[in-house]
């Protein structure tokens, strides 16, 4: 019989839990993220100061304008990734146009050049009936109006002949002011030179007019 004062026999002391294998593997995942942050912030660097030579528009280009070495400069450019999209120097070809405008500066993409068969425009010189505005320039989008002569010193109500012009340059003569010192040199579709000629023969008042946000 044990007797009620004496202490009762102390328990063994447990062993130390293990650590789970989940948790280490948890420290080596943590480890494996952290190198492929770091190695994705250094490729981003990399190739954010990484340039490809690409060619820019040395000056404007209007539609259907042949595209040679004079009219580009070569530049240096980071593109990010995104090289094949512009016009490098290796490319220029001979027959290549400008299939719409390049802006000054603007460097050139593949999509804006093309042969002279896969655009449909020609220029033709049309004499302004009022004066042409100083912010009128190549590249300039405009209206092209007419006013159709009805009698001598008399014309018709102007209206829009071709919706979408693009001016090729502006022949100002400033020895003469007014309409008589300005013609204007249009790209336009070939669907609309038959009614631009008319519209000259016939003596109306033609007016190239900026579109709205352009040439102000």
């Amino acid at each position: 019989m044990t007797s009620p004062n004496r202490p009762a026999p102390s328990t063994a002391p447990g062993r130390r839990p293990r650590r789970a294998f989940w948790s280490d593997a948890r420290f080596f995942i943590g480890i494996t993220l952290i190198a492929v942050s770091v190695a994705g912030v250094w490729w981003v660097v990399a190739t954010a100061r990484q340039t490809n030579p690409v060619l820019s528009a040395a000056a404007t280009l209007v539609p259907g304008q042949a595209v040679t070495a004079s009219d580009l400069v070569v530049v240096d450019a980071a593109l990010g990734g995104a090289e094949e999209a512009y016009l490098a120097p290796h490319e220029l070809d001979e027959g290549l146009v400008a299939t719409r405008t390049i802006a000054a500066g603007e460097l050139v993409p593949e999509a804006a050049v093309g042969t002279a068969a896969e655009v449909a425009v020609t220029t033709v010189v049309v004499e302004s009936a009022v004066e042409t505005p100083a912010s009128v320039a190549a590249g300039t989008p405009v209206e092209l109006w007419v006013a159709p002569l009805l009698e001598p010193g008399v014309h018709d109500a102007p209206r829009v002949l071709v919706a979408d012009a693009t001016v090729a340059a502006v022949l100002r003569d400033d020895a003469v002011m007014g309409a008589a010192g300005t013609s204007i040199e249009l790209v336009i579709d070939r669907s609309d030179v038959a009614d631009v000629l008319a519209a000259v023969s016939s003596g109306s008042a033609l007016s190239a007019v900026p579109r709205s946000g352009a040439g102000s």
